[in-house]
């Protein structure tokens, strides 16, 4: 669960620590106080997007550092070559450059890194949520995840891969016969321009080497002719084999006479030697270069002609040559199309065949699942203050698509009496952020995910569907931990822990405090939340009422 949270320098909070506990938390303060600040310094945490807006003014960079504690060994930590540690610390520097950078237990990750674990660790559910539930492309997804048939997805998606990878290539091979023509006539004129040039793979760059050479024929002579005199001597001068020789000769002598200088006359005859080898080396290159006006003339054409291939089918001899074979490949296929289309064809079918069956058993996981998925929704919504209700997955099959061949749209009636329709036509916005928590509470059920954050999903709610909503949330306190951001009394004096966001202003500039409220400060929070600026002993007597519950 979340233990600790340090922001630094986000929007108006300059430095604020928190401490979390298990069970129910809520946050409330006034309108602009930095609830959201924090659910987005939380989300900063978790991979999500940051922007360098966030930054608060006159400072270079926002930190944000969470502690997790209790957290399993997920498989993610391997992966990543992350340390794994039960308490586990993410931290993220935001910078005004909108750099980011992110560590994971000390170790450095990149942000999509930090996300795929964000998404174990936490899940945030705000009002964007409840508004997705009207856009039915939405819906299947939601059903998936509540039948949790990720192992169907996949078998199913690697044999639709197939099916639309034969049927790109049987667009690609269909064409009418005058696009025919004129496809295999081009094929045939670049095919014949290629194999003209009788072209070697690495051609290019031998040419371009010697050309080199060519261009620079009379210094490369020049200076040959000096190392060879520099190192066989000239008319008047000694070069440095003939000096070496004479070195190695006197101290050949002088070792004779005394030991000690044998070890020396054995360097200097290695020397020798090698200069010598060296002399020959030098000497066959001069007498080895060779050029003339006409080779390099050959050469010019000849990288003419490449750099006219080079040009049009690629940077390299072997760029050309790799297209060379693929026009001949596409020119045999157009030849031979239709046999070759008979025989794509035949592999569709069966493609296609085993693509239905892997979307039919798909489909009736889906719809056992739509099934105990209504059935969890109705007793969440009963519970919810919202008895009458009715809730269904309705199915419509389609073609063969990237997700199945179903396409399912959630449909209910709120009033008894009522016939099913789609929900975005039926559903006020309390009740939408009912059915969203109702849903949310099935689907928690199915992942391992420890905490739950609520940011004001209570919108539109009010009098006793609030008090159920509260009821509600803490229930699946009692095995999550649940972060809830209201504006509901109901829900605020339900909590086990109660923070208080508060927005002062000091030497004109804005700050955010969070303040973990006791007894006291809890009730006069309610007294406000329910009256509103002016707190009455009136007011106070209902605070204190709703806190014994």
């Amino acid at each position: 669960m979340l233990s600790l949270l340090h922001i630094e320098n986000i929007a108006v909070i300059e430095s604020a620590d928190i401490s979390f506990d298990g069970g129910f938390t809520v946050l409330t303060g006034e309108t602009g106080a930095g609830k959201s600040i924090v659910i987005d310094a939380i989300s900063a945490i978790l991979g999500e997007r940051a922007y360098r807006d966030m930054i608060r003014t006159g400072a270079n960079k926002a930190t944000v550092r969470a502690v997790f504690t209790g957290v399993p060994k997920l498989q993610w930590f391997e992966d990543n070559g992350v340390e794994y540690d039960p308490e586990t610390i993410v931290q993220r520097e935001i910078f005004l450059d909108g750099k980011n950078v992110c560590r994971v237990n000390g170790s450095l990750v990149t942000v999509s890194i930090l996300r795929k674990l964000g998404i174990q660790l936490i899940n945030i559910h705000g009002q964007h949520d409840s508004a997705s539930l009207f856009d039915e492309d939405n819906h299947l997804a939601f059903l998936d995840a509540f039948a949790g048939n990720e192992a169907l997805r996949s078998d199913y998606g690697e044999k639709y891969e197939t099916v639309a990878k034969l049927r790109r290539e049987i667009d690609r091979l269909t064409m009418d016969e005058g696009e025919k023509l004129r496809r295999m006539e081009t094929l045939k004129y670049q095919i014949a321009e290629i194999e003209k040039a009788e072209l070697e793979p690495g051609e290019d760059e031998k040419l371009e080497d010697r050309r080199k050479i060519l261009q620079n024929a009379e210094k490369l002579s020049n200076g040959m002719e000096t190392a060879v005199e520099c190192l066989y001597g000239g008319d008047d001068t000694d070069g440095a084999a003939g000096l070496l020789a004479q070195a190695e000769y006197a101290l050949a002598r002088l070792s004779r006479f005394s030991d000690s200088f044998n070890a020396l006359h054995e360097r200097v005859a290695d020397l020798m030697y090698q200069v010598q080898d060296a002399a020959e080396e030098v000497r066959d290159a001069r007498d080895g270069l060779s050029y003339s006006a006409d080779e390099l003339e050959q050469i010019e054409s000849r990288l003419d002609v490449i750099h006219k291939l080079r040009r049009k089918y690629g940077t390299t001899c072997e760029d050309i040559l790799a297209y060379l074979d693929s026009a001949r490949k596409e020119l045999d296929d157009i030849e031979f199309a239709d046999d070759h289309l008979e025989r794509l064809k035949a592999k569709l079918q069966k493609a296609e065949k085993a693509a239905w069956d892997a979307a039919i058993a798909l489909r009736e996981n889906r719809k056992a699942a739509a099934k105990a998925m209504s059935e969890r929704i109705l007793t969440e919504l009963t519970q919810l203050d919202m008895p009458r209700v009715q809730f269904s997955c309705e199915f419509r099959e389609t073609e063969l698509t990237v997700a199945g061949a179903d396409a399912v749209a959630f449909y209910m009636s709120a009033n008894a009496g009522e016939a099913l329709k789609p929900m975005s036509k039926v559903a006020s916005g309390g009740e939408l952020a009912r059915i969203m928590l109702a849903m949310k509470n099935v689907l928690a059920e199915k992942d391992q995910v420890e905490t739950l954050i609520f940011d004001e999903v209570d919108t539109g709610v009010s009098g006793r569907a609030a008090q159920k909503v509260a009821q509600k949330l803490k229930s699946v306190a009692a095995h999550k931990q649940v972060l809830c951001v209201t504006h509901l009394p109901q829900l605020a004096a339900l909590a086990d822990n109660h923070l208080l966001i508060a927005k002062q202003e000091r030497n004109g500039r804005t700050y955010t405090s969070v303040t973990p409220l006791d007894l006291e400060g809890r009730k006069r929070e309610l007294a406000r939340i329910i009256g509103g600026a002016t707190i009455t002993e009136t007011t106070l007597k209902s605070a204190e009422e709703m806190l014994r519950g």
